[in-house]
């Protein structure tokens, strides 16, 4: 598992759709040499596979199932990603539980400055979340965007704001995007279990069923 503490930022070298499955391949000197065929590392939320590491860089196959819920397959050669890699047992859990299983994707509507003359600020992130994961995000809760963990200052039906220090905004992609651009949300996996928690197991009623119980 991860914890969304970005540890480094990387490069897009290239997307390269090959029969089967799509490959990334991206720039990483600072993670890249602490890699091993097959280990897993977060690339902007998405828990991938690390495969043909070089000194400086490796690449990743992407799965159907990625291409279609997460935004990588969507950056261009040059894109900035955050990169994070797996947590050891034992660790300390910096930020919160992040699976680098993407939900789905927002839209950035804003990121701006709180101070703007300032020569460090806090910034304002605000977004737009899919529908059907709103109901998973609360005030103060946490929120995986784009491979950071982060907490949510307000909810507005769907649309999310959230408080980002200046060394979340200098040491990540954020600074990179522009106001409608696609992020990798993960929401907090306990909200999830918590509402399958709360639904009644649902039972078909089947002649064998009622036969089992007495009917």
């Amino acid at each position: 598992m991860f914890t969304g503490l970005v540890e480094a930022t990387g490069s897009l070298l290239a997307v390269t759709p090959t029969q089967g499955a799509t490959r990334i391949t991206i720039a990483a000197p600072e993670l890249a040499s602490r890699l091993r065929t097959g280990d897993s590392i977060s690339v902007s939320g998405v828990c991938l596979t690390a495969l043909d590491i070089t000194p400086t860089a490796f690449s990743a196959d992407l799965a159907a199932e990625t291409i279609a819920r997460t935004t990588l397959s969507l950056l261009q050669q040059g894109s900035t990603v955050n990169l994070e890699l797996p947590t050891p047992a034992g660790s300390p859990l910096g930020g919160h539980v992040v699976q680098g299983h993407v939900d789905g994707t927002a839209t950035l509507l804003a990121l701006d400055p709180i101070t703007p003359a300032a020569p460090a600020t806090d910034w304002r992130l605000r977004l737009q979340l899919p529908p059907e994961l709103t109901r998973y995000v609360v005030p103060q809760g946490s929120i995986t965007v784009e491979g950071i963990s982060l907490t949510v200052a307000s909810l507005k039906g769907h649309e999310v704001e959230i408080a980002i220090i200046p060394h979340t905004y200098a040491a990540t992609s954020l600074r990179t995007l522009a106001p409608g651009s696609l992020l990798n949300i993960e929401v907090d996996v306990l909200s999830k279990y918590a509402e399958r928690a709360e639904k009644p197991a649902q039972v078909e009623l089947t002649e064998a069923f009622l036969l089992a119980n007495g009917y």
